[in-house]
């Protein structure tokens, strides 16, 4: 599940990484998102035996997309990969954790309300933290600075390759993303 808010106006946005991530496993996978079942209010393709979600509804109502995906396709919670942009990582940092809090994160906050769980899988995409002055809402909503848009289609791949690894050895997606982002 990449967490994103839909349209053209939030395409290159640091709340978006999470559905670039996505979007690249896909294309990785030579499928492309389409329509899911019209109660499900998203974007969706079978990639192997794994179901590649992108709510089409506004981050803040993530939660109420990803319970329909697991009911409709009844999928446990344990098998559930959000991947979201998080502000308390370093840009170009990624984490692969399981369970914890929101972290102030409006759409994982969506998603464990819906779910009535904090177990679940997350791929977290360092955004870095806000400038000094600036509200880290309005920070997630800004796109990314010149250098950093060099980095990101780096970013994305990593984080599609962790995504991958994931869906055949956990704990192997959880070393290799620790090892994004640190020097040496």
């Amino acid at each position: 599940m990449g967490l994103r808010n839909p349209g053209r106006d939030y395409e290159g946005t640091r709340h978006n990484i999470g559905y670039e991530v996505l979007a690249r496993v896909a294309a990785r996978g030579g499928v492309e998102l389409g329509r899911s079942p019209s109660r499900i209010g998203a974007l969706s393709a079978r990639h192997g035996n794994a179901l590649l979600v992108a709510p089409a509804s506004h981050m803040n109502e993530s939660g109420r997309v990803v319970r329909a995906v697991l009911d409709y396709w009844k999928t446990p919670v344990e098998d559930l990969l959000v991947i979201h942009d998080d502000i308390d990582l370093d840009f170009g940092r990624l984490r692969v954790q399981v369970g914890g809090g929101s972290g102030g994160h409006n759409g994982v906050r969506s998603v464990e309300k819906a779910l009535g769980a904090t177990e679940f899988s997350r791929l977290k995409v360092g955004v870095g933290r806000p400038p000094a002055g600036v509200d880290p809402a309005d920070h997630v909503l800004r796109r990314f600075t010149r250098t950093e848009q060099a980095e990101v289609p780096d970013l994305v791949s990593d984080g599609a390759e962790v995504v991958e690894r994931w869906l055949i050895d956990r704990a192997r997606a959880q070393e290799l993303a620790a090892h994004r982002g640190r020097d040496g």
